[in-house]
């Protein structure tokens, strides 16, 4: 028992409301938190959870261990989740020993981002084809994606109003609730109007018949989204899934080999700037990086690039 008397299980519920309250995150990011410590304290219970690092230590060794061994990317973040729980609990005086220092973090194997060169993203672009509803608003999502580096959650939480077409840039909320202003070249906002003008009006009335037939509402109903950019064939905010499915129809269409997602289109905005000799800390603020060490990565993606052009090209590579 901890010095306030809290047990494991009341101490976490504590901390994810000062994450809620005080911190102000997303419930996306508190139910992440929630997820790695309640799983923490279904294994561990009481013991000694507020005297010494060992049960932890225990935990996340066994993660390693077990028959179904969890990646280091995801045991990084469930350590990473109770150490920051030890560091409130201690700063609280929840606990007598501050025993997160002795909770270490698996080593973060790099992998490089995967990005397509600029013909495939051409080819990728060109793919949703003809007159249809579908394929205008996907050529619009695309080209959204790739004009302006966005998180596929970004692009689909988008209203109206964050559009300037006339502008010809796009405000957008990321992660932590940031704001940032990012241009959009020529092809993407003439896909968008296009989609805007021709397209969506009648996609918002599917919404409103909807409405009017009395379904039962859900989230993401046409009532709670009727500023969305983008919309499904019903009305409603298009959804994750959805917006998966588009990009991988096109990547088939398209004829490029290999998982293309709408990250793939982030990763790709990025290496492509820098090759073109986009300063870095311009690239971290158009993708709203908090820190310019998560852009960097882009640095080695473009290095091995050049290299694999340097073996191709040069007579004595």
């Amino acid at each position: 028992m901890s010095r306030g008397g809290e047990t494991l299980g009341r101490a976490i519920e504590t901390y994810l409301v000062y994450l809620r309250v005080e911190r102000g995150l997303s419930p996306r990011t508190i139910a992440a938190y929630g997820g790695d410590l309640r799983a923490f304290a279904a294994v561990a219970g009481n013991d000694a959870w507020d005297r010494q690092a060992e049960p932890a230590q225990r935990y996340l060794a066994g993660l390693a261990t077990s028959s179904r061994p969890l990646k280091s990317s995801s045991r990084r973040r469930k350590a990473a989740s109770i150490r920051a729980f030890y560091r409130f609990a201690y700063t609280e005086e929840l606990i007598e020993k501050d025993v997160a220092g002795q909770l270490d973090l698996p080593r973060q194997a790099r992998r490089l981002p995967d990005t397509l060169g600029p013909t495939e993203v051409e080819a990728l672009l060109a793919a949703p084809s003809g007159e249809e509803a579908g394929p205008v608003r996907d050529r619009a999502l695309l080209e959204l994606l790739y004009a302006a580096g966005l998180r596929v959650s970004e692009a689909l939480n988008l209203d109206l109003d964050a559009l300037s077409l006339e502008g010809g840039f796009v405000r957008v909320i990321g992660k932590g609730d940031r704001e940032r202003l990012v241009p959009l070249g020529e092809p993407a906002v003439d896909a968008l109007r296009r989609y805007l003008v021709e397209v969506r009006p009648g996609l918002a009335r599917n919404g409103d018949e909807q409405v009017l037939a009395r379904r039962p509402a859900r989230p993401g109903s046409p009532a709670a989204s009727a500023g969305a950019v983008f919309l499904s064939a019903r009305g409603q905010r298009l959804g994750r899934m959805a917006a998966w499915r588009a990009i991988r129809a096109a990547a088939v269409t398209a004829g490029i080999r290999g998982a293309v997602t709408p990250h793939t289109l982030r990763h790709s905005f990025a290496t492509h700037l820098l090759e073109g000799g986009a300063d870095l800390r311009v690239v971290q603020e158009l993708l709203g990086h908090a820190s310019i060490t998560t852009t960097q990565l882009y640095t080695h993606v473009t290095g091995e690039r050049i290299r694999q052009v340097y073996a191709r090209a040069h007579p004595r590579a």
